[in-house]
């Protein structure tokens, strides 16, 4: 798919995913505008000081606040903030010293998020519009980037690192929970629309990703968590027969969580 066709998708879905009225994955917990329950991929959030529930929409696959090594007074950036789970996470942690911005291209997600935000009183909680292969911040600004099973919906990754290693003050990091494959998905799951906003079909193999952000300059590359993700049975059967069902399953293409983090030079 071409670029603009990819974030068109991408928009559209998320945008229909934020006027849902009951979270759940793709479009609820029961879903009639795409059929596919996405929350496979998520993690629980309960024990997370900060969490909150009308925030969390099932789309992440990780909880990368845990291995971020954010701090009292840091400023945080989520690109690709949706609702604003992860950054009122992060508040959590920051405290009234610290400032966090949320990043998203989804006027829906971004109105969901603020008004999150005005429901908890957070004042130094931001939700800024933009694309986060042009992150419309000033250089050298945030101390940690964050984001959760986003990365792997942009087109150009290497834009996507390229903008993180801009906006980090020198020897700041990010942490960012992605899925990444092993092995090749049949066409039919990669091509499709409905996957590629599910997660699924803009996944880049492991060491790709991992070789991108080492091209992006960042140094101390960690794997902190790393999580076999089954597609389950009803998705393949939407894009595979049982003979490519059998050949799929028989050649262990594996579908992952991972936590990363890097560092950029001081």
């Amino acid at each position: 798919m071409k670029e603009k066709d990819i974030k068109s998708i991408v928009k559209e879905k998320y945008g229909r995913i934020a006027l849902q009225p009951e979270p759940g994955g793709c479009c609820g917990p029961v879903s009639d505008c795409c059929g596919v329950d996405y929350t496979i991929f998520s993690e629980n959030y309960d024990n997370q000081q900060g969490y909150n529930k009308e925030a969390d929409l099932g789309l992440g696959c990780g909880i990368p606040t845990e291995f971020a090594g954010i701090k009292p007074g840091h400023h945080v950036l989520d690109l690709g903030s949706g609702a604003g789970n992860d950054c009122f996470v992060a508040r959590a942690i920051v405290g009234d010293s610290g400032q966090v911005t949320g990043l998203d291209f989804s006027d829906e997600m971004l109105s969901k998020a603020r008004q999150n935000a005005e429901k908890l009183g957070c004042k130094n909680v931001e939700f800024v519009a933009g694309d986060i292969e042009e992150i419309p911040m000033e250089s050298n600004r945030f101390d940690v980037v964050i984001s959760n099973c986003v990365l792997n919906l942009v087109p150009h990754k290497q834009k996507a690192f390229a903008e993180i290693m801009r906006v980090l003050k020198p020897g700041g990091h990010f942490c960012v929970s992605d899925v990444v494959l092993k092995g090749e998905l049949p066409d039919k799951l990669r091509e499709d629309a409905e996957m590629y906003a599910g997660c699924v079909s803009g996944a880049m193999q492991m060491e790709d990703y991992l070789e991108t952000i080492t091209d992006a300059g960042f140094r101390d590359i960690q794997i902190h968590k790393q999580r076999s993700i089954e597609i389950p049975a009803e998705i393949l059967k939407m894009y595979l027969n049982e003979v490519e069902m059998h050949d799929f399953r028989n050649n262990k293409i594996g579908l992952f969580s991972i936590t990363v983090s890097a560092y950029k030079q001081v």
